[in-house]
């Protein structure tokens, strides 16, 4: 049966539950995931030639991982052109592209540094570029102390660093016609148990004081803060928690980021959502699968995924900045954009497709035997045709034979990166 005639039945038995496929689809054209740079290189970047550090790490050796900016946009440029809808690129700092015997250490990089990111990025039609500084695998870092460091020269580099990060994010925004997300994450914290908690916290809210107290231009840049509950080598303290966090970007009206991987694995991640929008304009969403701890897995249709995907969907696309942010270096590293964006894409196509107006009227009313029913039967309702219909749309491959593209590239590009 034509795939135009499976989309037609699908749409005719989502009308019977009162939902507008048409709408469903309209709806998800409107979300632009940011996509992560990183998962290509197994997060090394360009600017120095060490071992990853602060609680950074990637396990595997998976031949083709991206060496030079060229490579990394060719496996970019094939990973998008795999997913359907129009996206956004996520960059840390650590990405700048130097002119031979012009590089600069990070409390100096500039806008020109990016310039062939925004090239790149308006060549393949993006939406937009969000930035991150990059405060792991640096000298400077090696002590577990960034913006929270004792050490005035250790501290005031990483704050210079952040406000070249500003500038940059302001100059994507300028340059894309979108505003930029400009995300805070540090690794700072201890192995141990510590002394003294309050401490590193109170220098840090004094380093984000005087960076913020710089000055930025509110209206191109959207700052988020991320936290973490733990990492590789601040396994007792992380100095940036989920309530410190929470607390400053509520009194200096920024965005909280919640990572689906930085929190302990009896939480719904998902539930916070809700919670954060209560009280501030939006929130900031980086999606990965943890396995024990941040482990950022490549996403997979799991419960977790779902749960996420219904309350961005609820939410919609102007109230949640949503990114990816795995990185897997033991399997094809394009095949795992792909995997992860397409999964994401039809998570929210499935929340999307649910009656979610006659499923709240329900709960409301008390019938929950009927709510448990039509959550259950959804599941089995046919959201693949509907996906394969919106695929079709987009010129993607609707099913695993986008794959096949992969393993081609791999087999031509890829394998010859030795």
């Amino acid at each position: 049966m034509p795939n135009t005639d499976r989309y037609g039945s699908a749409r005719n038995l989502y009308r019977n539950i009162g939902v507008d496929t048409e709408k469903a689809l309209a709806a998800l054209d409107a979300f632009h995931i940011s996509m992560h740079c990183w998962q290509g290189d197994d997060v090394v970047g360009f600017d120095h030639d060490g071992a990853l550090t602060g609680g950074i790490q990637t396990t595997g050796n998976y031949p083709g991982r991206a060496r030079t900016p060229q490579e990394l946009m060719a496996d970019l440029e094939k990973a998008y052109s795999l997913v359907p809808g129009k996206h956004r690129l996520n960059l840390h700092a650590n990405y700048a592209i130097f002119e031979k015997g012009k590089a600069v250490d990070r409390d100096a990089i500039q806008p020109s540094h990016f310039r062939k990111w925004v090239a790149f990025a308006k060549k393949n039609g993006l939406v937009g570029i969000d930035f991150n500084p990059t405060y792991f695998s640096h000298p400077l870092s090696a002590s577990g102390r960034t913006l929270s460091s004792p050490d005035e020269k250790i501290r005031s580099f990483w704050i210079r660093h952040t406000l070249c990060c500003l500038r940059i994010a302001e100059y994507f925004a300028r340059e894309m016609g979108s505003t930029s997300a400009l995300n805070i994450w540090i690794p700072d914290g201890l192995k141990d148990t510590p002394a003294d908690r309050a401490a590193p916290r109170a220098i840090y809210k004094k380093s984000l004081d005087e960076i913020f107290a710089a000055g930025y231009d509110s209206s191109l840049v959207e700052v988020t803060i991320e936290s973490k509950l733990f990492g590789i080598g601040v396994e007792s303290y992380t100095v940036g928690s989920h309530e410190f966090y929470m607390n400053y970007a509520a009194k200096n009206n920024l965005l909280c980021l919640l990572d689906s991987g930085h929190f302990n694995l009896g939480e719904n991640v998902a539930d916070k959502i809700s919670s954060m929008l209560l009280f501030a304009p939006k929130v900031a969403f980086h999606v990965s699968r943890p396995v024990r701890w941040d482990s950022d897995h490549v996403l997979r249709q799991d419960d977790m995924l779902f749960d996420i995907a219904r309350e961005i969907a609820l939410a919609g696309p102007d109230r949640v900045i949503l990114a990816l942010d795995y990185f897997d270096a033991s399997i094809n590293r394009v095949a795992a954009w792909v995997l992860g964006m397409r999964n994401m894409l039809k998570a929210l196509l499935a929340a999307l497709l649910l009656p979610n107006d006659k499923l709240s009227r329900m709960q409301e009313s008390g019938d929950f035997t009927e709510l448990l029913v039509m959550q259950e039967e959804s599941k089995n309702y046919p959201m693949g045709d509907v996906w394969a219909e919106w695929c079709r749309r987009k010129g993607v491959p609707a099913r695993e034979e986008w794959f096949a593209t992969v393993r081609e590239y791999e087999k031509k590009v890829l394998l010859k990166r030795r």
